[in-house]
């Protein structure tokens, strides 16, 4: 499918979609469990896959647009009766990875040809410290994977610079091991916010984590405790609405947004410190912005990889130079987000220097032009280039539409209804 996007305004009110990031650690957390509700999930392409893992597990899965029902497997997993298909869903990956590690047998884990290329080897090696035995069938580190569980958990040094979900996945899986496991990092954890979230999702099914000077801790023997839980909104989709209202804009809100550990809440900071006119009403659950004068800044996303797209954009359009720092771990996503965004925004127009860990944007030397984009099969590039024509003169057409089903599905429904002219076509 393809978008196309025209110059427009856009102005109004919408909800922020569900939290994809919260939704997956739920959904596990209920198959580890008992008796699970979850309100208000996101329901996407990703957390399917979830679903479908957790099915494959043993639980067993009552779904509707507003709540999902699951009976879990606990601390028994059974053999999955076939491979599971993580389709284009990393974090479905890596939490899966978790649960192989406590059935008794073998588990196959596969993706598209995306999630094939992207690094696994960490969790592998930890899943073999921790006496399990785990490969990859290309010998690369990348899935097809297999598994074969631990004996009962253990000591585990892993980095912590590759992708803070294989901490998030020995955390969930190691609270019912026998002895626990233990997490000694072995480089600087980035992502780190995530954890924090995986951290707050555990406690609200009654799981302890204790933090370490080393890593982390969760002890063994727990219990997942029977919870009706409530997903937040997503501040990583809400990312995209608050830009468009900051350079196209009108006005725009975005309710459902409250304070937590959501790392890509800096986006209000980010805002506020380009200049942008922003008001977080933390009480409301609101956050408002309004067309804006905007400066380019200097931005570390170590702790926020997801919204490097996001913030490329307001670079193309800021006044002055957008520097977006410690941004390597950004190229190992659904695809290299550091190189798409450098790639789509140069043919828009823009002034754009991409290094290894780095990606500057000179907004003074910009203007953006309507052009025909490739969205890298990432829903993330998609929606970014999305804002970005909106500013843009002319028409931009941008490939891969259908994949915002990932995290946010009606997307360019709600990017409609705020003014935003976009169709959508095969």
């Amino acid at each position: 499918m393809h978008a196309t996007i025209s110059s427009s305004t856009v102005d109004g009110s919408v909800p922020a979609p569900p939290s994809k990031s919260y939704t997956h650690r739920a959904i596990f957390a209920g198959g580890y469990g008992e008796q699970t509700v979850i309100h208000r999930p996101l329901v996407s392409a990703d957390t399917e896959a979830s679903l479908r893992a957790v099915e494959a597990f043993g639980a067993t899965v009552h779904r509707d647009p507003q709540r999902i029902e699951i009976e879990g497997f606990g601390a028994d997993p059974t053999v999955p009766a076939s491979v599971v298909d993580c389709a284009n869903s990393g974090t479905t990956m890596r939490l899966a990875m978790g649960a192989a590690g406590l059935v008794d047998g073998t588990t196959v884990l596969t993706g598209d040809e995306s999630l094939c290329a992207r690094p696994q080897g960490p969790m592998l090696s930890a899943i073999e410290q921790l006496g399990g035995r785990a490969r990859s069938t290309r010998e690369n580190g990348q899935a097809p994977l297999i598994v074969e569980g631990w004996p009962d958990g253990g000591r585990v040094e892993i980095p912590g610079d590759v992708s803070s979900q294989f901490i998030t996945s020995l955390l969930m899986a190691g609270a019912l091991t026998e002895a626990g496991i233990e997490i000694d990092l072995t480089s600087s954890l980035k992502s780190g916010p995530y954890v924090d979230i995986t951290v707050e999702v555990l406690d609200a099914f009654g799981i302890t984590v204790d933090r370490t000077e080393s890593g982390f801790a969760v002890p063994g023997t727990q219990t997942y405790a029977s919870t009706e839980y409530t997903v937040p909104g997503d501040f990583s989709a809400a990312s995209y609405l608050l830009a468009a209202g900051a350079i196209a804009g009108g006005s725009v809100t975005v309710a459902g947004l409250a304070p937590g550990p959501q790392g890509d809440s800096a986006i209000v900071s980010i805002l506020e410190r380009m200049g942008a006119t922003i008001d977080w009403d933390r009480t409301a659950e609101t956050i408002t912005v309004e067309n804006s004068d905007l400066t380019g800044v200097e931005v570390d996303v170590q702790d926020t990889p997801d919204l490097l797209p996001t913030l490329a954009v307001l670079g193309a359009v800021a006044d002055g130079e957008m520097s977006i720092e410690n941004c390597e771990h950004v190229r190992y996503k659904e695809t290299d987000r550091v190189s798409a965004m450098a790639e789509a925004l140069s043919k828009m127009g823009a002034s754009v220097t991409e290094e290894r860990d780095r990606l500057r944007i000179d907004g003074s030397a910009s203007t953006l032009e309507g052009a025909s984009l490739d969205g890298r099969g990432d829903h993330r590039i998609v929606m970014s280039l999305a804002v970005a024509g909106l500013v843009a003169a002319g028409e931009t057409e941008i490939s891969d539409a259908e994949d915002v089903a990932v995290s946010f599905p009606d997307f360019f429904e709600v990017l409609g209804e705020l003014g935003g002219a976009v169709a959508v076509s095969d």
